[in-house]
């Protein structure tokens, strides 16, 4: 017998009605946002952020489908700078208002704004020296009343065909609560390194690591002076295992040496090569990145420049200042992807920095150093992984 497939009712909503009523609602929402409720927000937003600059929280309160809501507004703002917390109104009562000090923000969500445990706290916030933020769909309710700041979510229709389940209004108060968090985020000038450190696991924080984190420095950091002889210049790459050393005095970068740069001076030269110091042979203008560029980013320039390291920079008093290197292994543990979609802003910054004719990058990506005495018109060649998978 086969399976019996209930038809809907014509009076059924369709899933895609039911999402066009809850769109409807945030509609509204944005049209208030625009127009009558836009002081009371941006006042709101204000209050919030005295908070946080006088290390104060905000307290974010709700019961049944509103709490849970309350419960994401809360996590939402932790997440992006703004200190907070969730207090069940229950909780609350029974000796858990103990969180809340003066100063701090209780933001309260009811739709009716007739919650009776919420309503039950209205008293004592004043005394303990809160400012009561209301999220409501009733201007004129009890918990309206007694709100410094009122926020309206009202909609027209809940999605539920009865007009019981929370769900137009949830979603228009979730939207409300994201709004919020987005524009304390803003005004607290909250960056995405400060996100990095709040998300140090998982995608987003790997998305988020800075090369400083990643970049060889001190004693692994590949180094020699202007006078090194080519055998100095080979044990040096050889123990740091980066492919690549700088070349600069005590207190200003040089230029950068590849390994890549070596063979074709070998092929070019000869056994002459091994008469040339790093100064003689350095690129004096390697591309460079500072040190609180992204993971990601850095990333993304590599594999457009086809190279295996980069200099990470700072300016000192006599110009740049090496202050570590980072190579494509170290970011290909935190970045394992780079959108190409994101390598236009890296791309102009890196060009900015290396400062260097493009016409003279060999297959490496390395610029072409302009060695004494050598014919420059044979090709470079690509540069070939050790046995460790490095260069």
């Amino acid at each position: 017998m086969a399976d019996f497939v209930p038809t809907p009712q014509a009076s059924t909503p369709t899933a895609a009605e039911l999402v066009r009523i809850e769109a409807a609602g945030l509609e509204k929402l944005a049209t208030r946002l625009e127009g009558p409720m836009r002081d009371t927000f941006a006042r709101a937003v204000e209050r919030i952020v005295e908070a946080v600059r006088t290390r104060r929280r905000t307290i974010v309160t709700g019961v049944g489908k509103s709490g849970l809501i309350a419960r994401k507004i809360a996590a939402t703002l932790v997440s992006t700078g703004t200190p907070a917390q969730f207090l069940h109104p229950s909780d609350a009562l029974h000796g858990d208002l103990g969180v809340v000090t003066a100063g701090d923000v209780v933001l309260a969500l009811s739709y009716s704004g007739e919650t009776e445990e919420l309503l039950r706290l209205i008293p004592v916030l004043p005394r303990l020296g809160a400012t009561l933020i209301s999220i409501t769909g009733c201007t004129t309710s009890t918990l309206a009343s007694a709100s410094a700041h009122v926020l309206d979510v009202a909609i027209d229709r809940e999605a539920c065909s009865h007009q019981l389940a929370p769900t137009a209004s949830t979603t228009a108060m979730l939207a409300l609560g994201d709004a919020l968090a987005m524009e304390v985020s803003a005004r607290l000038d909250f960056k995405p390194r400060d996100f990095a450190d709040l998300h140090p696991g998982g995608q987003l924080g790997k998305r988020l690591v800075t090369v400083r984190k990643l970049m060889h420095t001190g004693a692994e950091m590949p180094s020699v002076p202007p006078t090194a002889t080519m055998p100095q210049i080979i044990h040096e790459m050889s123990a740091k295992r980066l492919g690549v050393t700088l070349v600069h005095t005590h207190d200003r970068l040089l230029g950068i040496l590849s390994d890549g740069d070596l063979r074709r001076l070998l092929e070019r030269n000869g056994p002459h090569a091994f008469h040339k110091t790093a100064g003689e042979i350095v690129n004096h203008n390697p591309r460079t990145i500072p040190p609180e560029t992204l993971a990601i980013d850095a990333l993304i320039l590599m594999e457009q420049r086809k190279i295996t390291s980069l200099v990470v920079t700072e300016e000192g008093p006599h110009g740049p200042t090496a202050v570590g290197v980072v190579h494509l292994h170290d970011l290909w543990e935190v970045a394992p992807e780079a959108p190409a979609s994101e390598s236009t802003e890296i791309t102009e910054f890196a060009e900015v920095q290396e400062g260097g004719d493009p016409s003279t990058t060999s297959d490496d990506g390395e610029q072409e150093p302009e060695f004494p005495g050598i014919p420059d018109d044979e090709p470079g060649h690509e540069d070939e992984p050790g046995d460790d998978g490095r260069l």
